[in-house]
C-alpha cells in the first residue's frame, strides 16, 4: 500500500508563487526517479518535472523551464516544487509520483497509483 500525500497548493495571482510537496508514505523500496505532474481540466495528465534518484539531475517541461524548481530529500521521503512566475495555464491538479526521466512525459511504466493531488489554481 502507499499513499503519496500532495499538499501546497491554493489559489494564486499570475506572477505569483507557490510551493508543493509530497510526503511519500510506505513507497517500495529502492532508489527511483521521482516527477510532478499536473492534469488540468479537459487535458491529459503531462509530466511537469523529473529528479533523479540522487537529487543530483533535474528535468523539466518546456512550458515550467525557468520558473519551477524541484527538489527532494530522501531521508524525509519527501518531494518539492517550488512554483514562481505562475500563469493562468499553471492551472491543474497537480501529482507526486515515481517517475523516469528519459520517457515521454517522464512516466515510470511501473507504477500507476496516481493520488488524489493538490489543487493549484492561478487567476489572471
Amino acid at each position: 500500500q502507499v499513499q503519496e500525500v500532495e499538499s501546497g497548493g491554493g489559489l494564486v495571482q499570475a506572477g505569483g508563487s507557490l510551493r508543493l510537496s509530497c510526503t511519500a508514505s510506505r513507497l517500495p523500496s529502492g532508489n527511483y526517479p521521482l516527477g510532478w505532474f499536473r492534469q488540468a481540466p479537459g487535458k491529459e495528465r503531462e509530466g511537469v518535472s523529473c529528479i533523479s534518484w540522487s537529487g543530483g539531475t533535474t528535468y523539466y517541461a518546456a512550458a515550467v523551464k525557468g520558473r519551477f524548481t524541484i527538489s527532494r530529500d530522501n531521508a524525509k521521503k519527501t518531494l518539492n516544487l517550488q512554483m514562481n512566475s505562475l500563469k493562468p495555464e499553471d492551472t491543474a491538479i497537480y501529482y507526486c509520483a515515481p517517475a523516469s526521466c528519459d520517457s515521454t512525459n517522464y512516466y515510470a511504466g511501473w507504477w500507476n497509483s496516481w493520488g488524489q493531488g493538490t489543487q493549484v489554481t492561478v487567476s489572471s
